[in-house]
């Protein structure tokens, strides 16, 4: 099959050799006898432009050379389309492309856009807006917001702004609706999960997969701020097994479950973010899965 990528990178991005990052995308495409051209990553977030591209270039895979928050934008615009997506992990995180077995070596991972698979993974809708990873109302969103402030990035910077957040941090009221079961509780964040992580290799959501058709649901109940790193623990270590819904009054500070669709009452203007990035909040936030949105370029 004749293949035509599309590489997606941020101009300022660079390996820690000689060589940019364009020079090496330009010389291992070139081997491999496959056309392609490399773009600029947008700050606005806006790629509806790649579909006028894949139509007249008849473009088969854009390759996102970044995190999450960029993915994620593409992702949204190529939904629904035969066009395959590659990641090569640059962003702070990474989360989508850990979860898929993705190195963040460069050259690793440009081989998997070579010679890998592409096969379809869910995203889900919230409010309309597109997630192909994870979401999350609370807490972790509140340190998104301010991440995003930062000058500096990094894993370093997100370990301290999550520190200092963590003593200010505080329960959000929420009723949660799932079928034909709903119940209202304090929590210090909801993570709503496609993808089994933050990013980092941080597990929030161990039973997560990302072709599953379901929806996993991490609610961090409110609790003694002392006893939270530990419930968490135990939340990504795996020992905090799934539950069925009707199982909510149980005695477990931290709750997870799956579902295809979601409703979220936010009565306490909790903050949001999707794939990391900060969103506006909401008063409610309708959540459903899209099955089969986007085909992946994973390990073969």
């Amino acid at each position: 099959m004749h293949r035509k990528i599309i590489y997606l990178i941020n101009p300022m991005s660079g390996t820690s050799g000689k060589s940019s990052l364009w020079n090496v995308l330009a010389k291992e495409t070139t081997g491999k006898g496959i056309s392609f051209e490399i773009l600029n990553t947008r700050e606005d977030g806006n790629y509806s432009f790649l579909l006028q591209n894949i139509r007249e270039d008849s473009i088969t895979d854009v390759v996102v050379c970044g995190g999450d928050g960029s993915i994620n934008a593409v992702a949204a615009v190529l939904k629904g389309t035969a066009v395959n997506i590659g990641i090569i992990p640059m962003g702070s995180g990474n989360g989508l492309a850990f979860t898929a077995r993705i190195p963040k070596n460069i050259h690793r991972a440009l081989e998997i856009v070579f010679s890998g698979k592409a096969s379809f993974i869910d995203g889900f809708y919230i409010n309309g807006q597109f997630s192909c990873m994870l979401c999350g109302i609370g807490f972790d969103a509140a340190v998104a917001h301010e991440f995003a402030r930062q000058k500096r990035r990094g894993l370093q910077t997100y370990i301290k702004v999550t520190a200092l957040n963590f003593f200010s941090a505080k329960p959000y009221a929420f009723e949660i609706i799932s079928g034909e079961n709903s119940f209202s509780l304090e929590a210090f964040f909801i993570s709503i999960a496609n993808s089994n992580q933050f990013g980092n290799n941080f597990t929030i959501a161990p039973g997560a997969s990302l072709n599953d058709g379901l929806l996993d649901i991490v609610i961090v109940k409110k609790m003694n701020k002392l006893a939270l790193p530990f419930s968490i623990i135990s939340q990504v270590t795996g020992l905090n097994a799934k539950q069925d819904l009707t199982d909510f009054h149980a005695r477990r500070n931290v709750m997870y479950f799956q579902t295809p669709s979601l409703t979220i009452i936010n009565k306490d203007d909790a903050p949001l973010h999707i794939d990391g990035e900060p969103k506006a909040t909401s008063e409610k936030f309708i959540i459903k899965i899209v099955q089969n949105a986007v085909r992946l370029i994973q390990p073969a």
